[in-house]
């Protein structure tokens, strides 16, 4: 699947919520929340600014970021469900250390 946002626009894929508890209490899917971190799938080019200069991202492939839990649209492709959202719905950049 190739898909390439346009703009500022990024293609996230929901991290997995974990099944059961650490206590080992399995949560059924109804009492779940979707999870507001994710790992980048695709990067726009950029925003254009008002001299016609591209903006580039600060994020990209790859990246693991929190964002906004309303943000984005969610988007079905090739049966796996995505969130198409702007830069700007992204709090951080998870950094593994």
């Amino acid at each position: 699947m190739n898909i390439r946002p346009l703009f500022d626009r990024i293609v996230v894929k929901r991290t997995e919520e974990a099944k059961t508890t650490k206590g080992g209490i399995i949560i059924p899917d109804t009492a779940k929340e979707k999870p507001a971190e994710g790992t980048v799938i695709a990067v726009g080019a950029g925003r254009m600014n008002d001299k016609g200069e591209r903006i580039p991202m600060d994020i990209k492939v790859g990246d693991r970021v929190l964002f906004s839990k309303y943000g984005g649209n969610e988007v079905k492709m090739g049966g796996e469900e995505f969130l198409m959202m702007s830069q700007d719905d992204v709090y951080a950049i998870v950094d593994e250390a």
